[in-house]
């Protein structure tokens, strides 16, 4: 078996995953054509850590990776509200509806991140940004085109769609198909389940 592209992620509940596609319809209907690759909304999750090519030898030493740092943090929840771009809304590549995160989600990240470069994985230089990836601008996009896009966004607005309980981390397969991305899930680290404080 050759090399796996990977990555670690929470996943949406799908009544989540059907309110973002539901909440951003419009903007799909103003961004027709393929200047955009949308993301199929059972594939919209939330990317914790990206691996890239992995040796399928290394699967037990990821895993084993997963279920210790999981184990160090308790579920919580995160908000899915607002809309935004990157790199910045002049040259936007990455469309996305945003997560407010608290401060476990953070740390959590924080702890994959570094427990990955500990077994050779390449850090990520960028600050930890949580966001849901819902479309990707086209290579070739003109400037017009760009414009369009920063119009859409503008004349958009997304409040409060949800709320997300991550309550493990999961690796991904994801395998580049034409017809786009097919992720398969290939193992689960749970969190400690969260304990409500006694009334």
């Amino acid at each position: 078996m050759g090399l796996l592209r990977a990555f670690l992620a929470s996943e949406l509940p799908p009544d989540l995953q059907d309110t973002i596609r539901t909440a951003t319809a419009g903007l799909r209907d103003m961004l027709r054509g393929d200047l955009i690759r949308w993301v199929p909304e059972r594939n919209v999750h939330l990317t914790l850590k990206f691996l890239g090519d992995v040796s399928p030898s290394s699967l037990d030493l990821i895993k084993q990776m997963m279920l210790s740092e999981a184990a160090q943090y308790s579920a919580f929840d995160a908000q899915v509200e607002g809309l935004g771009c990157y790199p910045n809304a002049r040259r936007p590549r990455v469309l996305w509806v945003g997560l407010r995160a608290p401060a476990e989600l953070v740390s959590l990240q924080r702890g994959i991140e570094a427990a990955a470069a500990r077994l050779g994985y390449e850090s990520d230089e960028r600050e930890f940004s949580p966001h849901l990836t819902i479309g990707r601008v086209r290579q070739n996009a003109s400037s017009t085109d760009l414009q369009s896009i920063r119009a859409a966004l503008d004349g958009m607005h997304i409040g409060w769609l949800g709320t997300a309980r991550v309550d493990a981390v999961h690796l991904f397969k994801s395998e580049l198909r034409p017809e786009g991305s097919v992720y398969t899930r290939l193992f689960s680290a749970p969190l400690r389940e969260s304990q409500e404080p006694a009334s």
